[in-house]
């Protein structure tokens, strides 16, 4: 991490960002885009003391920014509009049209500050939101006895039902565009990802192939009549924990950008909590409630797990993380199921 102190007039501010390789896909603003936007925010008298990068998600560009009028907050900075796929775009602005809908968990989630989205000041969306009280779950679960974690994975069971039980108007993203049925705003998604692997560079012809026999089979998507709010990345990697509770308890869920009107069995939270069935991972169920079991709810399933790996397969080309070749190993096992 690049420490040091920037001067800018009177202004002496400790700016901190993460060291990252020039081709990577995040990238920092500058301390005098830190001080123009906490002026935009707060007002030509507060100044910007410091600005810290905090490291942990893999496509905004997130900093704690520390003042001398207000409470710490959360500056978040989404990526240059030209640099977002089509799958992920304007995913900031989602999150801000979203936050009506998720009142159910608002008590758990950071408040909106300031939102700019005019690109005057800098190029790119951004959020100011308040600090959300606790630790990142990742860091703190693993101070607790493994048989303690069903606790976790309890609320985050009671979480993901207070989300899915509010209702839309349409299907596709909460921010648009909207669809009158199911099945186009899937489909429409997944040829988003499809084209999003092309453009970089990667072979697509296994999420084509299933697509071609989603559309096929449009009919079983469109059983689902009501869409429902889906968190979109609702999982351990965006909660906080209490650091002092004796055993984990939720203080804070964020990063919403991802949320869409759907069917709920096809949001990722369902779709982690179905792997590794056993051990603390039931505790999901137990007050989620289980899933419909028919032959048209596992067919679902299957072409909702392509929609997520098509993602996996993105974010680990982008990110260099992970296996990339074992998603289509993943994607042609559910192309042969699908038949």
């Amino acid at each position: 991490m690049d420490r040091g102190h920037v001067a800018m007039g009177e202004l002496d501010m400790e700016f901190r960002a993460i060291e990252r390789d020039s081709s990577g896909f995040q990238r920092p603003v500058t301390a005098d885009d830190v001080h123009h936007i906490v002026h935009r925010a707060f007002g030509p008298d507060v100044r910007a003391n410091a600005a810290v990068e905090l490291g942990g998600g893999m496509y905004n560009t997130t900093y704690r920014l520390e003042t001398d009028g207000t409470a710490p907050v959360i500056l978040r900075v989404a990526p240059e509009p030209a640099r977002q796929n089509r799958s992920e775009r304007r995913l900031m602005r989602n999150e801000y049209a979203s936050l009506p809908f998720l009142a159910p968990i608002a008590h758990l989630m950071p408040q909106v500050v300031a939102a700019d989205f005019t690109h005057e000041l800098v190029a790119r969306d951004y959020l100011l939101q308040t600090v959300v009280p606790g630790v990142p779950a990742p860091e703190h679960l693993g101070t607790y006895p493994r048989e303690q974690w069903s606790a976790l994975f309890a609320q985050m069971g009671e979480i993901a039902r207070r989300i899915h039980d509010v209702c839309g108007a349409h299907f596709g993203p909460v921010g648009g565009p909207g669809f009158a049925n199911w099945s186009e705003a899937f489909l429409a998604a997944l040829e988003d990802a499809a084209a999003d692997i092309d453009d970089a560079g990667l072979d697509s012809a296994d999420l084509r192939r299933v697509i071609a026999v989603t559309d096929k089979h449009r009919a079983v998507l469109d059983e689902v009549t009501q869409p429902r709010l889906l968190h979109g990345d609702l999982w351990t990697v965006n909660v906080m924990l209490d650091p002092d509770a004796a055993e984990p308890q939720i203080t804070g869920v964020f990063d919403c950008d991802r949320t869409l009107w759907g069917d709920p069995a096809a949001d990722w939270t369902i779709y982690m909590a179905t792997r590794r069935r056993g051990g603390e991972r039931e505790a999901f169920w137990q007050t989620y409630g289980q899933l419909p079991d028919t032959p048209a709810s596992r067919w679902r399933q299957l072409v909702y797990t392509a929609r997520h790996i098509s993602a996996i397969r993105l974010e680990r080309h982008r990110t260099g993380h992970g296996d990339v070749d074992q998603t289509y190993a993943l994607m042609r096992q559910i192309a042969d199921d699908l038949g």
